[in-house]
């Protein structure tokens, strides 16, 4: 069962399928950094780092050994890229999406499974169509019925409430039942993986500590924490931010499910320049404190400053944000940690949060695999 993936960042939704049985002869990314982590982690894959909008020789990209392809997976960006002129840069026709259909008629695959936030489902081009409505239209003229589910994570084994349409194409000269498509929802157990079930075995390290290579100090405490420890030996990218003194006090008088919103106005955030007066700039998702007892909110790319520790005064760490995510402990993250706004790569805190959660991509796979070939 070959599969590509595009659009593949860090490489959460490969991962899912590797873990469901499926083999990756090829995966493109145009980010280095997030390309990077895919290779360490992918070595039997093929990693094009690359625009893929230049790629415009599919014949010779994968050896004859690889073919046919059973599947082609991806996440296109659903912000609707111009490819050229004055385009509507809302049509999904003239987007990064239309790569990922070019790819799909190419190779003819037996399914695709492509990934965006619930956003898509309500977005419409300045005709006022509907941008869902085009999508299905470009697939079924491509010769497949789509099913579309919103799926949250929360419900596959991922410690975190994430929101997520799933488009699920299966080719037209194969049965199509379309109750049969959907996955089916996981548990370790009875009830969904909570933040202090997910991070809680981890080293508790204060504000500027921790290290690249970190070793366990205490053992598994539940089912997940041993599911993200098998076969590891180390903990890697588990390094604390450093923060200031007024910060750390800051996050002292933040509770379970308040954020910087909550605090009083003596520890507000501060001027830039100017730590006299207060900004006056409040977002209720910055520096939130998530409650224990649940799982995550979303993780988003900026979760380096979205979330606090839910019991030390501190950011969540990347491997703290790795585990929210379901990738297990093996799963390494190359780049820089975090970025500023100038430098164009994405640090190892925006792989983690535009990733696939590699658990609910293992049931998506493990579903397709048992309707297409069991």
């Amino acid at each position: 069962m070959k599969i590509i993936d595009l659009f593949a960042g860090c490489g959460g939704l490969s991962l899912g399928f590797e873990l469901a049985g499926f083999d990756i002869p090829l995966a493109i990314e145009k980010d280095e950094w997030a390309s990077e982590t895919y290779k360490k982690n992918h070595p039997n894959t093929n990693v094009i780092t690359g625009d893929i909008t230049q790629i415009i020789d599919l014949k010779n990209i994968l050896s004859k050994e690889n073919l046919p392809i059973d599947g082609i997976i991806g996440g296109p960006p659903c912000q609707g890229f111009s490819l050229s002129g004055n385009r509507d840069k809302n049509d999904p026709r003239n987007s990064l999406f239309m790569e990922f259909v070019r790819f799909v008629k190419y190779y003819n695959p037996k399914f695709f499974v492509m990934e965006n936030v619930t956003g898509i489902l309500s977005m419409k081009t300045k005709d006022n169509q509907n941008v869902k409505d085009l999508i299905l239209k470009e697939y079924y003229q491509a010769g497949y019925n789509v099913k579309i589910c919103k799926l949250n994570a929360a419900e596959y084994g991922v410690p975190q409430s994430r929101l997520r349409i799933i488009f699920i194409g299966i080719r037209k000269d194969i049965k199509f039942n379309e109750n049969e498509i959907g996955p089916k929802p996981f548990l370790f157990g009875k009830d969904q993986i909570t933040v202090e079930q997910a991070i809680m075995d981890l080293p508790q390290i204060n504000s500027g500590e921790g290290s690249d290579q970190l070793e366990y100090n205490i053992t598994a405490q539940n089912d997940y924490q041993q599911w993200a420890r098998k076969n590891s030996n180390a903990i890697y990218n588990h390094i604390a931010m450093r923060h200031t003194k007024r910060l750390i006090e800051r996050f002292e008088n933040i509770g379970f499910g308040q954020s910087v919103a909550d605090v009083s106005e003596c520890h507000q955030q501060r001027k830039r320049g100017d730590a006299s007066k207060i900004s006056g700039k409040v977002y209720s998702q910055n520096n939130m404190r998530p409650f224990p007892n649940k799982p995550s909110p979303t993780v988003p790319a900026s979760f380096q400053s979205n979330f606090i520790h839910p019991y030390l005064n501190r950011n969540f760490t990347a491997r703290e944000g790795a585990r929210l995510q379901s990738f297990p402990d093996t799963y390494i993250f190359c780049g820089k940690r975090t970025t500023m706004s100038w430098e164009k790569n994405l640090s190892q805190y925006q792989q983690i949060g535009n990733a696939v959660p590699p658990l609910l991509a293992k049931a998506i796979a493990e579903n397709i695999k048992s309707y297409l070939y069991e």
